[in-house]
């Protein structure tokens, strides 16, 4: 593997990871009050439009990372939409 592809493999990594401790926050807490709902429609459209791009240029590394990306991010999103009336009074 050359310095390259070393680099964009753990690029790659660290972008899917990313997404796992805001899950399993979200997940405890049973709540979502402090993710921004904003932030993640638009995180899901780029991930979605990164996918498209991959598929396009036949990139599969570019294509399957973000859409683990994209699957993790949708269950943010998911876990906003289902505790969205936590914490309101």
């Amino acid at each position: 593997m050359n310095l390259a592809n070393l680099i964009g493999t753990l690029a790659a990594l660290c972008s899917m990871a990313s997404f796992v401790p805001q899950i399993i926050k979200i997940a405890r807490e049973r709540d979502a009050s402090s993710v921004s709902l904003r932030m993640y429609v638009v995180t899901v459209t780029g991930f979605s439009l990164w996918i498209t791009y991959g598929l396009l240029a036949r990139s599969w590394p570019v294509a399957v990372s973000n859409g683990v990306c994209l699957v993790l991010s949708g269950v943010i999103l998911a876990l906003k939409w289902r505790y969205r009336d936590i914490g309101r009074t």
